[in-house]
């Protein structure tokens, strides 16, 4: 019991610092929200490519691998800093809010409701309850957030698509580990395993919404 409370205190240590940082950078926007992005997107990358070489996968599924982690990455750290730096602090929020809510929806949901698991094989913890119940947090919070940021040119349901690829980056990330053997991406960070088991669901999103935002698909209203 003492060090299941210890371990929970240092979950949400380790979870306040995090916020604390990547607020501040956000926040601020510019240089201090690029290098975030930067060092970040590195650490993340460094244990993408951990979980590659310990997975028991053939040449070519490696090779596939090693591959796309550079370009999901990169990919998500440009769209994340090209809406932070074009379309503003909320709606960066939003790519945020929508993925952040799907965990929690997924969490409450699947605690609250069980039933059939959606991935046993990949995540036996996962239920189809808990999918649900993600992708209509991620709906409420980027019909919220979205508005609230003056998000157009994408229908703020999009956040339910939003909540359903966030989850299956979890899912991504949850098959890789398990072939690799492995518990976490990491240790980087106490309680909570690698920076990796953190972002699994932001990688695709940021990816996704980035690139229609920089195909000038997705603006934010002027005011006035």
């Amino acid at each position: 019991m003492a060090a299941g409370k210890s371990d929970l205190w240092v979950r949400i240590g380790s979870a306040i610092i995090l916020f604390a940082i990547a607020g501040t950078a956000l926040w601020f926007g510019g240089l201090a929200f690029g290098a975030l992005l930067l060092v970040g997107g590195a650490l993340v990358l460094v244990e993408w490519l951990a979980l590659v070489r310990a997975m028991t996968l053939s040449g070519g599924a490696k090779a596939a691998l090693t591959a796309l982690g550079p370009i999901l990455i990169l990919g998500a750290v440009a769209g994340l800093w090209f809406i932070r730096d074009q379309l503003g602090v909320t709606a960066a929020l939003w790519v945020f809010g929508m993925v952040w809510a799907t965990d929690i929806g997924a969490y409450f949901a699947g605690r609250a409701f069980g039933g059939a698991r959606l991935a046993p094989k990949i995540s036996p913890s996962k239920t189809w309850s808990g999918l649900i119940g993600g992708m209509i947090a991620a709906l409420i919070a980027s019909a919220t957030i979205g508005d609230r940021a003056g998000i157009v040119g994408v229908p703020l349901w999009i956040g339910l698509f939003m909540g359903l690829l966030a989850q299956l980056g979890d899912l991504g990330e949850s098959w890789m580990k398990r072939r690799a053997g492995v518990k976490d991406s990491g240790k980087l960070i106490p309680g909570h395993g690698g920076l990796f088991d953190r972002v699994d669901g932001v990688l695709p999103v940021a990816l996704l919404l980035g690139g229609l935002a920089f195909a000038g698909a997705i603006a934010v209203r002027v005011a006035g």
